[in-house]
């Protein structure tokens, strides 16, 4: 979302693609464009997350992605499945199609990339287009922006532990029941029971 924000300030246009319905409008409050595809699958109980596709929409959503790709200037990956490798959203033939001078930034690098031909940790350029597989982004950021990360994991941590130092766990808190997988046998975490109670 940051990046749309980002990315319509500085006057681009900006379309995006997601698998959650739920996204359309929090996309469209920031000015940009949802690219909805049809018959996708979703579920309640994965958090949030996007769940696994049937094979006809999958070839929907990749001729979507493909078209979209072949008019953008900047596309940026970010889809992402935990424990998994990354899903191919951009093959060769969708960066071929692409215009020359085209930058593809691909933040599941370090997962095996969105796209075809990404390499962790590298910048190749491919038929005129850049694709940035960096996947250490903290590493390259400001002072100021370490020091806000670590404002939040300190605020993250007095939200858990007590004044007395002892783990505080209030599952009524939002934040807390998120972030939790498991405690005293049983699991929290609504991701996990999915993939448990398969």
């Amino acid at each position: 979302m940051q990046a749309i924000a980002t990315s319509r300030k500085l006057g681009a246009q900006v379309q995006v693609f997601d698998v959650r319905s739920a996204v359309k409008e929090e996309v469209m409050s920031l000015g940009g464009k949802f690219v909805e595809v049809e018959g996708a699958t979703e579920d309640k109980a994965a958090g949030g997350y996007a769940v696994e596709q049937t094979e006809e929409f999958k070839k929907k959503q990749q001729q979507a992605i493909n078209d979209h790709a072949a008019k953008a200037n900047v596309v940026i990956c970010t889809a992402q499945i935990p424990g998994r490798k990354a899903p191919v959203l951009l093959p060769k033939e969708a960066v071929e199609a692409m215009k020359p001078g085209s930058v593809i930034i691909d933040l599941a690098a370090s997962s095996g990339g969105n796209c075809e031909l990404t390499k962790d940790n590298e910048t190749v350029v491919y038929n005129g287009v850049t694709i940035i597989g960096q996947s250490n982004y903290p590493a390259q950021k400001p002072l100021d922006a370490s020091r806000m990360f670590g404002k939040n994991v300190l605020n993250f941590m007095k939200l858990i532990i007590g004044d007395e130092g002892k783990l505080n766990l209030d599952f009524e808190d939002d934040i807390v029941k998120g972030t939790c997988i498991t405690n005293k046998g049983e699991i929290y975490n609504e991701r996990v029971k999915a993939v448990i109670n398969k």
